[in-house]
């Protein structure tokens, strides 16, 4: 608009006022009062905005922090310190982070064009996601809260920078300084202090110390004394929500409920996680919740506080002084802020330095630079001195704080030097409730160049793997003689019992007990003992007792007395099918051959669907009972032969008439039979029962001839 009135307003003077002069030095003005214009104009201002990211309404005591005025006061102080130019104007924007750590990663995504850099998130569960993001934008991320000991690596994550001392660091040294390592967490249900827990036990775990438990508070009375039922084998507790001295009540619930259970005695040291990332007012401060109830002040006994140390000047000194100078609003009370006021604030202040240090260097002010400049940094904080090393790590102290037992006030006991990461007793000793502090764990938990095995010497480890070796020994053999014991029982006795005498068999022909056919009841192994008993009774012989078929004769078991190893079948009374072929005086019409030949494929068939293959297979040893029933027998004998190690013999010509070529050829084959083999016998026997006369028996050649005949075709 100016810049369109300008030439007209100029020629409407030159018009009104003839005067040259008068004319030249009216437009001088006038170009004057533009450039003027153009220059303060904030759309050629460049502003640096940080983003303050937090769940500020998920919370109330997060919003407690106050984070609009925090910021805006440190803000105001940079803008007024001399020593800071940023070249640009700093500005901040309070960015609300999501309840849920899924929503707040996916509402983090549209902040990206809002701000120039961020501050946060409070929420470690989508920390190094959120980072990857920034690094992709080429800004930088300062957060206090975020502990994925990932991050720690400015090679894979140069755009990130931390806001105070590692709190796994912190708690990692005190812990080794009391030898405490075993450690339980016990979290609040909302997702910011779950993430936390969780990432927090990985941190520890980073480290070797051995994290136990970790689990959220249960919901009532019964929830929280189940919660405690789980904790085991603790040493050190840590507490994952906000802590009872600045109005947390879960943890009060908690700590009052332990107190009942008897487990404030002093076997446990409990540690609040969150006073690690804040100030807390300490000297010559009692604490309100502890004064009015003294079954909680007893409970905090057992606990220990560790918070940064400010020395006298403490946080409300600082914001009193503040809203002295009317840099606060007047109607905040120091009491109804929470102490992470502090940390915003400095947070804020350190992120403004390494601007400052980046632009002084000749540096884009981008993510990555940002975050170099972070190194040897010194100021004044909110409430006490900042400092970080050459390589941008924070070197602030931190107190641990405890009660004397009466009082609801807590006293410095020791002092951690972040410098040294040393802690060094103050003179006033901790009141343990039991007298006493917690037995010591070994300290070889804290020594990453040594595998740690709890404490227990390597000669007790040897001594007892040798044990535990030994009794399973122990275990193995006595398994095995029970098992050994029962198979005899099997074996020996019972309806199912599968080794015979002579009292088990009745003989139908009392002469037949003098002369054992081979044929019809047994088969004589010969003068083999009983060393390979057991080893015969396996697979397939257990399985041949369950083998049930009209066509397979029935498998009893095996005869063991008088000297005989024999295997014992059901008896049939017509003899072999041999002994039926060549009986002369038996009419055989092509009716009953056909019913004997499918009664022999109906056997073989049921065997072979069982994966045995019979391997011996001719008319001898297929019986066929009183009703003129044709079963197959004979089966398993060649597997029995191979248990007991028999050495093999060669049948005479006249038992190999039935056997395949291929079989012949190949001893070891034939000693275990095939399936083909079995069909190839069976070819043969229909040869046989369709003549009626032995095997080939159309030609002329004598036995051994029809097996070299056999052999070479």
């Amino acid at each position: 608009i100016l810049l369109w009135g300008l030439p007209q307003h100029i020629e409407l003077h030159h018009i009104n006022n003839r005067n040259p002069m008068k004319t030249f030095f009216c437009a001088v003005w006038w170009w004057v009062l533009l450039g003027i214009t153009i220059l303060t104009s904030p759309a050629r201002c460049s502003v640096f905005k940080i983003g303050l990211l937090g769940p500020w309404n998920c919370d109330p005591f997060f919003s407690k922090a106050f984070p609009h005025a925090a910021a805006r006061l440190a803000v105001e102080r940079i803008s007024k310190d001399p020593s800071i130019d940023l070249g640009q104007r700093l500005d901040y924007v309070v960015l609300q982070e999501e309840c849920e750590t899924s929503r707040a990663l996916v509402r983090f995504v549209d902040f990206g064009k809002t701000s120039s850099a961020f501050i946060g998130p409070l929420n470690p569960g989508f920390c190094e996601e959120a980072t990857y993001l920034v690094e992709n934008w080429n800004k930088a991320i300062f957060s206090w809260m975020c502990i994925n000991y990932k991050l720690d690596s400015t090679t894979h994550h140069p755009a990130f920078a931390r806001t105070l001392p590692s709190p796994t660091r912190v708690l990692f040294t005190i812990m080794k300084y009391f030898q405490l390592a075993h450690v339980g967490i016990i979290a609040s249900n909302q997702a910011v202090w779950m993430d936390t827990s969780n990432k927090l036990a990985s941190a520890l775990r980073s480290q070797g110390l051995p994290v136990g438990i970790v689990t959220s508070m249960g919901k009532g009375e019964k929830g929280i004394e189940d919660t405690w039922n789980r904790i085991k084998k603790v040493s050190v507790i840590l507490l994952c929500m906000h802590s009872v001295l600045i109005g947390g009540e879960e943890q009060a619930a908690l700590l009052k409920k332990a107190q009942e259970m008897g487990l404030t005695d002093g076997r446990y040291v409990f540690i609040p996680y969150d006073t690690l990332l804040y100030s807390l007012p300490y000297p010559n401060n009692s604490f309100y919740v502890l004064d009015n109830d003294r079954k909680l002040q007893e409970a905090y006994d057992a606990v220990l506080t560790i918070t940064l140390e400010s020395g006298n000047w403490t946080f409300y000194d600082a914001f009193r002084e503040a809203k002295e100078n009317g840099e606060i609003a007047s109607e905040l009370e120091d009491t109804q802020v929470s102490p992470l006021f502090g940390t915003i604030y400095d947070a804020i202040y350190f992120m403004a330095l390494a601007i400052n240090s980046a632009r002084r260097n000749g540096a884009w002010v981008s993510g990555a630079n940002i975050t170099e400049h972070t190194r040897n940094v010194s100021f004044h904080g909110f409430s006490h001195w900042v400092e970080t090393d050459s390589c941008g790590k924070w070197l602030c102290n931190y107190v641990v704080l405890d009660t004397d037992g009466h009082r609801s006030q807590l006293f410095p006991t020791h002092l951690l030097d972040m410098s040294s990461e040393s802690v060094k007793p103050l003179g006033q000793n901790i009141h343990f409730p039991s007298g006493a502090p917690p037995k010591e764990d070994c300290s070889c938990w804290f020594d990453p160049d040594v595998l740690c095995s709890g404490g227990i010497e390597p000669t007790i480890m040897i001594l007892g793997a040798m044990l535990v070796f030994a009794l399973v020994l122990c275990a193995v053999g006595l398994a095995y003689l029970i098992r050994h014991s029962i198979l005899n029982s099997q074996l020996f006795r019972g309806p199912n019992k599968i080794i015979l005498t002579l009292e088990d068999l009745i003989f139908i022909n009392p002469e037949l007990h003098k002369k054992v056919s081979l044929s019809t009841h047994a088969i004589d192994l010969g003068g083999y003992s009983k060393i390979g008993l057991l080893i015969v009774l396996s697979y397939p012989f257990l399985y041949m007792k369950d083998l049930r078929h009209e066509n397979v004769n029935l498998f009893l078991g095996f005869f063991s007395d008088c000297g005989i190893f024999a295997i014992v079948t059901e008896y049939c009374s017509r003899g072999s099918l041999e002994d039926l072929l060549r009986n002369e005086d038996m009419k055989l019409d092509w009716m009953f051959k056909s019913s004997l030949v499918m009664d022999l494929i109906k056997g073989i068939r049921y065997l072979h669907h069982r994966d045995f293959a019979h391997g011996r297979l001719k008319s001898r040893n297929c019986v066929v009972d009183g009703r003129f029933v044709l079963k197959i027998t004979d089966y398993g004998y060649n597997e029995l032969l191979e248990a007991q190690k028999c050495p093999y013999v060669q049948p005479p010509p006249e038992e190999l008439l039935w056997t395949a070529p291929e079989l012949l050829r190949d001893p070891d084959m034939c000693r275990k039979g095939t399936f083909k083999g079995d069909i190839y016998s069976f070819a043969i026997i229909l040869q046989e029962v369709v003549v009626r006369g032995p095997p080939y028996c159309t030609s002329d050649l004598s036995a051994e001839g029809k097996q070299q005949f056999l052999f070479v075709f």
